[in-house]
């Protein structure tokens, strides 16, 4: 199973966690959980403002091993007005714009998708059971 939590975070509220969002899916192959401002195809939906999102961001879907990837799916702009990155423990690692990344199993993290021109940000907790 793959458990997501998303807080959105603006200016002055670093840490706030009003108004956060839980998803899970069974990690069986094919499974999708998605990311961003389109409330027809996205399970955690940001507000519709914050244009930073693309409608559908991130996209977490399950492959035949029952492992989990994310990956930050390419909008219609051609450079992002967000960055990525995945964080697990002390490790952080940005994501390609239209790239992929496996999450650990067994492992918890944290995907942030950081505006770049103004203070805010999606943080999205995942846990992923092993």
């Amino acid at each position: 199973m793959l458990e997501l939590t998303m807080a959105t975070v603006s200016g002055t509220e670093e840490g706030a966690t009003a108004g956060m969002l839980m998803a899970d899916a069974q990690s069986e192959p094919g499974a999708v959980l998605r990311v961003g401002r389109d409330k027809s195809v996205c399970r955690l939906v940001t507000p519709d403002d914050w244009l930073f999102v693309s409608r559908v961001h991130l996209e977490f879907l399950c492959g035949p091993e029952g492992v989990w990837q994310v990956s930050w799916l390419r909008g219609s702009q051609p450079d992002p007005s967000s960055e990525v990155r995945l964080i697990v423990g002390e490790y952080a690692q940005p994501l390609v714009y239209g790239g992929s990344v496996t999450l650990p199993r067994g492992g918890s993290g944290e995907i942030v998708v950081q505006d770049r021109t103004a203070p805010r940000s999606v943080n999205v907790g995942f846990y992923h059971e092993g």
